[in-house]
């Protein structure tokens, strides 16, 4: 998708939810016309003609029945780094940019506590716990395994940066072959040799299924599948099979189908982890996201180029 920029110093209409973080956007320029979006939006405001759209989560739906009323509509800034809600969606010449490298820092934490958690023997010993049961127990340590890390963006980097002090073989698999990154065309000859699968693909048509019965096959038994990218790049009912003979284990933070329903098998698995979609989550990336936001609305008033703007494969 190709950069659109203003002109010059005129009116730029902006609507972004009427949220207290949205403060931590800082000041905006004069020329920035503020159209608030409040959780009960009933009757909308006018957004006729909102040049820049700031969606929160709550109102992602709400967003998709209005943007054939955007006539004026040129760039939406999401408050997320995913924008998988948002594919097909798109009215065509409109630029979207994420929150990249606003919650690298969050979701790279939680992948490394996830695995020190099944890696060292924490979630069996929280399960002894809860029963009151003291044996002893030999686990796992991290010096020496290899993890694959598949989607190389910056919340990759910041996974890797954590866990080689370790003592822990990082490999970068990205959707591109680079130069010390390999590239999905050499997915299948390196599972066999990962003791750990950090899956961080964002959702695309590519990407949807990637990892198969086939593929999940392909990985050692005892391997660790940690998934905090998104829930769909991973053949569900093929994941179910190899949890339940024990020839997998898996840290999950995203699933398919999501919410996972309470009768779901994932639950009530052995060597499974589950956490409600929150990697990213902290007390500061939610603020973090809004000033992000700021600084966009800004360059967008300023006419200067915009920053994280989203390849179209990813939307389409």
């Amino acid at each position: 998708m190709s950069e659109r920029r203003r002109d010059g110093p005129e009116v730029a209409v902006v609507c972004v939810p009427d949220v207290p973080e949205r403060h931590e956007m800082g000041k905006l320029p004069a020329n920035v016309e503020v159209v608030l979006l409040p959780r009960q939006a009933d009757p909308l405001p006018d957004l006729s003609r909102v040049e820049l759209l700031v969606p929160a989560d709550w109102a992602r739906q709400l967003v998709l029945a209005e943007f054939g009323a955007m006539t004026c509509l040129r760039v939406v800034q999401t408050l997320s780094a995913g924008v998988d809600w948002l594919r097909g969606q798109v009215p065509a010449g409109v630029l979207v940019c994420n929150a990249r490298g606003v919650y690298d820092g969050p979701v790279a934490e939680w992948v490394v506590g996830a695995i020190l958690a099944m890696q060292r023997g924490l979630m069996t010993t929280r399960d002894a716990q809860l029963a009151a049961d003291w044996r002893p127990f030999v686990a796992d340590e991290l010096a020496g395994l290899r993890a694959f890390i598949l989607g190389c963006g910056s919340i990759g980097s910041a996974v890797a940066a954590r866990l080689r002090p370790f003592g822990v073989e990082v490999v970068g698999v990205a959707r591109v072959r680079r130069e010390g990154v390999l590239g999905l065309e050499d997915l299948d000859e390196a599972l066999p040799s990962a003791d750990i699968l950090v899956d961080l693909l964002p959702l695309s048509a590519e990407t949807t299924g990637l990892l198969d019965a086939r593929r999940l096959g392909l990985l050692r038994p005892g391997a660790l599948l940690v998934n905090a990218g998104r829930g769909a790049t991973v053949d569900t009912p093929a994941l179910v099979d190899a949890l339940r003979t024990g020839r997998l284990r898996a840290a999950l933070d995203v699933t398919d189908p999501e919410p996972l329903p309470p009768d779901h098998p994932l639950w009530r698995l052995p060597g499974v982890l589950i956490s409600p979609h929150m990697a990213g989550d902290s007390r500061r990336s939610l603020a973090r996201a809004y000033a992000l936001a700021g600084d966009q609305i800004r360059r967008f008033a300023a006419g200067q180029p915009l920053e994280n703007q989203v390849p179209a494969h990813l939307l389409t």
